[in-house]
């Protein structure tokens, strides 16, 4: 009859609902598993990664105004080997442990803080939106860990070439930078770090949600393979590099036990142009580039992969 309602299966309505739904809105991290996951990530990845970090450090301070010291990467590598032994390229690393594991909590934490709150409905973040995050999450740990942390270890790299080295441990140079100096001593080059850092996380975090996004398509839930994260993780660090390492030049030279020849952020910069010229901002690029591509690799892999394993042990939602 043309009057009669027309009979509609139970199972037809869901079905055409779900086929023309969207893919579903995007997982959100909680702050909280953000920061637990990057504490792990940011321990292990500086374990693997420290003789390059040491070996960029060395070459950022062979000034060019005195007799350079060493001739290249290879050559760093051997006369450390030959005057301190294996260990010596892992001189420092303790103070640079005991601030990495807080370095990558507090950034990934605050990362995502940020994204959570600027997410769209959907809960996906665009480009724009992960460098502001970017930036916040890398001024926040600039301030609260990087710039302390920093300043030490650049302090107990440039005392090891010195023929008495003061410094016996963390905890004994800590004590001894700040019975000197003060506990200002720990933060000289605060801004150059926060440049630094802010641009670092900013450009990181930029080419890591683009690459997200156009990975993900439509599909917000869509896995990504670790590989896959790791390389988006290496391109991000190699974008970083190339964007503001004459800022981790002058960082590391403001951090060094020669600071003092420094009034401010502008006059190390001025001074390097003056009398090393232009290339001496990209000192140490190519051990930075390894270092900072396998860094941001890794730490990208470890994070998502403890995250998958807090989200089935940590229900926050």
């Amino acid at each position: 009859m043309s009057g009669s309602p027309k009979f509609v299966s139970p199972f037809h309505r869901p079905y055409c609902i779900a086929a023309a739904a969207p893919a579903g809105k995007a997982k959100l991290t909680h702050p909280g598993k953000a920061i637990l996951a990057g504490g792990i990530a940011g321990g292990i990845e500086i374990c693997i990664t420290f003789p390059t970090e040491y070996v960029k450090t060395q070459l950022q301070l062979d000034e060019r105004a005195n007799p350079p010291r060493y001739r290249g990467i290879g050559d760093c590598v051997k006369q450390t080997v030959q005057g301190h032994g294996v260990g010596g390229l892992y001189r420092g690393l303790s103070s640079l442990l005991y601030g990495s594991i807080p370095k990558a909590a507090v950034r990934f934490g605050m990362f995502e803080f940020l994204s959570n709150k600027m997410r769209d409905e959907s809960g996906k973040l665009d480009s724009t939106q992960g460098l502001i995050c970017g930036l916040g999450a890398g001024v926040a740990e600039a301030v609260l860990v990087v710039c302390p942390m920093e300043t030490v270890k650049v302090k107990f790299i440039h005392d090891q070439t010195s023929g008495n080295p003061k410094y016996r441990g963390f905890f004994h140079g800590v004590r001894e930078i700040v019975r000197t100096q003060g506990l200002r001593g720990t933060y000289q080059g605060l801004t150059a770090t926060v440049l630094k850092q802010g641009s670092n996380q900013a450009i990181r975090f930029f080419v890591m949600t683009s690459l997200r996004n156009w990975y993900k398509g439509d599909n917000p839930n869509k896995a990504i393979n670790p590989l896959i994260t790791g390389l988006f993780g290496a391109i991000a660090g190699a974008a970083s590099v190339f964007g503001n390492t004459p800022l981790d030049v002058i960082k590391t030279r403001m951090q060094g036990l020669e600071a003092h020849k420094y009034k401010s952020t502008v006059d190390c910069a001025v001074k390097i142009m003056k009398h090393e010229g232009p290339t001496a901002f990209y000192k140490g690029t190519v051990p930075r580039l390894g270092r900072v591509c396998l860094d941001v690799a890794i730490v990208f892999i470890i994070y998502d992969e403890v995250v998958k394993v807090l989200n089935k042990v940590w229900k926050t939602e």
